[in-house]
């Protein structure tokens, strides 16, 4: 069972509101995705921790449902 880019937004963006939520599906077939998300909550955190935040947020999908997300992460310049 794939997911669809709008699932995995509003997951991200349900536990980071104020969060830029940016979905690429890489080959097209809802198992690998690129993810650039930006958001305050970043500010003054290491990658690695926004990473959990985000992982945190798609609830146990990932290796899952969500086989591969490249992800970048950011705050606001």
């Amino acid at each position: 069972m794939a997911m669809q880019p709008a699932e995995i937004e509003a997951l991200i963006k349900a536990a980071l509101p104020d969060a830029e939520v940016t979905i690429e599906d890489l080959a097209g077939d809802g198992d690998h995705y690129a993810a650039k998300v930006t958001s305050e909550s970043f500010r003054g955190i290491s990658r690695v921790k926004q990473h959990q935040i985000v992982y945190a947020a798609l609830q146990g999908r990932m290796g899952g449902v969500l086989h591969a997300l490249a992800l970048q992460t950011s705050a606001p310049e």
